[in-house]
């Protein structure tokens, strides 16, 4: 799914895709769609597509688990990330690394982490968010 770093050799870094979510407006909570169309945008449909540097959100399984483990009931799509993986770190990822999704899709990682200026849904049910956090940003 990944290279270890942006484009050096080495062993490549092996992940699943669990989930692709989108959802018309930013804020929003995605829904699960399988498969989408990939675009220079982003994710075909999603309200974050468009010509900047966060096209594309990615958060791991593993994340949300820490969160359905404080007691939430949430899964894939709930932090509003496009893409669901399991099995890499994705925020030990440097900006500049590129992850191949399936055969024909290419990312680059260009932001880890966010700052969020408006608390969620999640931060008020939990007292805490992981996207912020745990969450990369992709093009």
């Amino acid at each position: 799914m990944g290279e270890n770093s942006s484009g050096s050799p080495g062993r490549p870094l092996v992940g699943t895709v669990v989930s692709v979510n989108i959802s018309r407006h930013k804020g929003e909570r995605k829904k699960n769609v399988g498969t989408c169309r990939v675009t220079r945008l982003g994710l075909e449909g999603d309200g974050h597509s468009g010509e900047w540097h966060r096209q594309i959100s990615l958060l791991a399984q593993e994340s949300i688990r820490k969160m359905v483990d404080l007691g939430l009931d949430v899964g894939p799509g709930d932090f509003a990330e496009n893409i669901t993986t399991q099995g890499l770190d994705l925020i030990s990822l440097p900006v500049g690394t590129k992850l191949q999704l399936g055969e024909e899709v290419m990312l680059e990682v260009t932001q880890r982490g966010k700052v969020c200026h408006d608390r969620c849904a999640i931060f008020y049910q939990a007292g805490d968010c992981v996207m912020p956090r745990e969450g990369i940003f992709a093009r």
